[in-house]
């Protein structure tokens, strides 16, 4: 399995509220952003390697590796792009393509503003009998991406994005069999033009695996197991908490 985390957003609502820097790298308590989000994967440090897709933006390879170091993560590999991207899915996209991860290998996608303290993979169900899974929780709000279950299943009907179809709104986390579902996906979605507000979004790629025939579950966690720091609200709200109290 390999792990990705995409980190080539702009950041703009931090920009526009006067932070000078991206918001992985901001402070928070007595660490970084960025370190409160990897450690969420500690379980699987060095076991499967992390691949960090970031822009050539204020020194953040170098600020990487001196995360990395921090949290005694070795197995990582580091791409860095020079454009801008057209969403989280193509950022993805373009690190899987330029890191030549094989197309057979597992994919497991997470945020880089949020945190999932002692993350750890399903243990009810058999992986090599889905296609792949969204990690879900009851919320209020339209902002999220969501998931139409099946009434007698963990099984995913249909996916959307800020469009409230359930009260399961997806915690950032996806997860699919191989690399090459999520790829193809993806191609699908760019050859027909299916994004939102012109970003190519993952949860969407779901719907299109289901019109394929292929099996998506969900699976459901509660909202205090999952952390947001994704708006300068949310990143000045933890700061104000007790750090034990969160992580």
């Amino acid at each position: 399995m390999i792990i990705v985390i995409p980190m080539a957003g702009l950041s703009s609502r931090f920009k526009q509220s006067g932070y000078n820097e991206p918001k992985y790298m901001l402070s928070l308590w007595d660490k970084s952003v960025f370190y409160y989000a990897i450690h969420s994967f500690k379980a699987y440090f060095n076991q499967e390697k992390i691949l960090f897709v970031c822009r050539d933006i204020c020194n953040t390879k170098a600020f990487i590796d001196g995360e990395c170091k921090k949290l005694g993560l070795q197995f990582y590999e580091t791409i860095t792009l020079e454009k801008e991207t057209m969403g989280q899915a193509h950022t993805t996209l373009l690190g899987l393509e330029k890191s030549e991860t094989k197309d057979t290998e597992s994919l497991l996608i997470f945020n880089i503003d949020t945190f999932r303290p002692n993350f750890s993979l399903p243990i009810t169900t058999d992986f090599s009998e889905i296609d792949g899974y969204l990690e879900v929780f009851h919320a209020e709000g339209n902002e999220w991406s969501f998931v139409l279950p099946d009434k007698n299943s963990n099984k995913v009907l249909k996916t959307s994005e800020k469009d409230r179809i359930s009260s399961l709104c997806s915690s950032g986390l996806y997860y699919f069999k191989h690399t090459r579902d999520f790829k193809e996906a993806l191609k699908f979605s760019m050859q027909n033009n299916i994004t939102t507000k012109n970003e190519y979004y993952i949860a969407p790629l779901y719907n299109i695996l289901i019109e394929w025939g292929m099996d998506i579950r969900f699976f459901t966690i509660n909202l205090s197991e999952v952390v947001f720091c994704g708006t300068p609200r949310d990143y000045e709200r933890l700061k104000q908490l007790n750090k034990k109290d969160i992580v």
